[in-house]
């Protein structure tokens, strides 16, 4: 004999599941996360990994503490990127700690994902200023802050090595400058990520590349 349970169908499961979430979550909400993937598709929507990390026990690399899925429809990333590049100086991008309002949404097929509508810049602004002055004290800890300074420079610097990315905008303000300058100037550009995870890796390989070559230069400029 069969034991017939009493059931319900994975889709009203699911509608009982979004019911639950967004009736819980009915109005925007304000969350502050990392971005860890950012993807703008062909059709101008952007879609997102945000994630909170927390420090490892035994001070290592940082792991996800919290991850979810994240989009700015494309008639408000039209209107967010630009705004958010003017204020901060850098393009929303993976690495960037950012305050966001979000409306909280549950699909039947896609599962849990948060929608986008605002970005508080002034909340990025502030972490970028927090992590600047954390590694200025970690180099001075270490004995290295004032090594530059320590450096003699020729009385005019003629050959520079550029460590930037070519698709900066500082980087192109940087050679106008030179060239309007009315000075004889050599600079080479050895191309590096400069935002996002990927920063650190990129810029050390291409200073490492600058030190190999470095009786062509007479200083080394990074820029962001």
């Amino acid at each position: 004999m069969t034991l017939q349970h009493q059931h319900i169908t994975l889709s009203e499961l699911q509608q009982r599941i979004k019911q639950a979430v967004e009736g819980a979550l009915p109005l925007p909400v304000w969350v502050v996360a990392e971005v860890s993937e950012l993807k703008v598709n062909y059709s101008g929507h952007c879609y997102m990994e945000l994630v909170e990390k927390q420090e490892s026990a035994k001070g290592g690399t940082p792991i996800p503490r919290a991850q979810v899925r994240a989009v700015i429809w494309r008639s408000q990333y039209a209107m967010l990127a630009p705004y958010f590049e003017a204020q901060t100086g850098s393009r929303l991008g993976a690495g960037m700690k950012i305050m966001a309002k979000v409306v909280v949404s549950y699909h039947e097929l896609y599962g849990l994902s948060l929608q986008i509508t605002d970005i508080d810049p002034s909340y990025t602004l502030g972490e970028v200023e927090r992590q600047k002055q954390m590694t200025i004290a970690q180099l001075k800890a270490d004995g290295v802050w004032d090594m530059n300074r320590e450096q003699t420079l020729p009385y005019l610097v003629q050959r520079i090595a550029v460590v930037s990315s070519a698709a900066a905008a500082g980087y192109r303000d940087f050679c106008n400058e030179l060239r309007d300058g009315g000075y004889a100037i050599i600079y080479t550009l050895f191309d590096a990520v400069v935002q996002g995870a990927a920063a650190e890796e990129s810029i050390c390989t291409a200073l490492e590349e600058v030190a190999r070559q470095q009786e062509h230069f007479d200083a080394v400029v990074l820029i962001r």
